[in-house]
């Protein structure tokens, strides 16, 4: 019976420091800034809304999360298909499937959150625009390089 509890325990705290890392690592990630943000140029050149979902999101007025999440949706498969397309690669580096998983995570989060807390509804759907202006800004960078070669 020890020993059944001995390895309930360190399975239970296995999986929650891997979610902590993984939490700790995306978020790392969304914090590094690079020499030139290019979300913006990309943004108005795709005709893209997480700027403005972001500024909605910031306002603290009551808004309507259900369309920012389809909106930023929207966004996220418009970027995923361009980066795509531009790069010719088919394989995503782990860093951005880390993030693509975490954007699901914070989707599903923010569906399940925003009936007992718009808050945190508001907090999944900030963090979700962090990462499409992320792939935004990585897709800006590509076709610099690409410009530049």
């Amino acid at each position: 019976m020890l020993e059944l509890i001995v390895t309930l325990v360190i399975t239970v705290s296995s999986v929650l420091m891997l979610g902590y890392w993984f939490r700790y690592s995306c978020l790392l990630i969304l914090s590094a800034e690079t020499t030139r943000d290019y979300a913006a140029d990309i943004a108005t050149a795709n005709q893209l809304s997480f700027l403005q979902v972001q500024a909605e999101l910031r306002e603290q007025q009551p808004a309507d999360l259900n369309r920012l999440q389809a909106s930023l949706d929207r966004d996220l498969a418009v970027v995923t298909y361009l980066i795509q397309n531009a790069s010719g690669q088919g394989e995503w580096g782990i860093e951005a499937r880390m993030l693509k998983l975490n954007y699901r995570l914070m989707s599903t989060w923010c569906s399940v959150s925003q009936r007992f807390s718009p808050e945190a509804g508001r907090r999944a759907l900030d963090e979700m625009s962090m990462i499409v202006s992320h792939f935004a800004n990585s897709l800006g960078e590509q076709a610099s390089a690409g410009a530049a070669a």
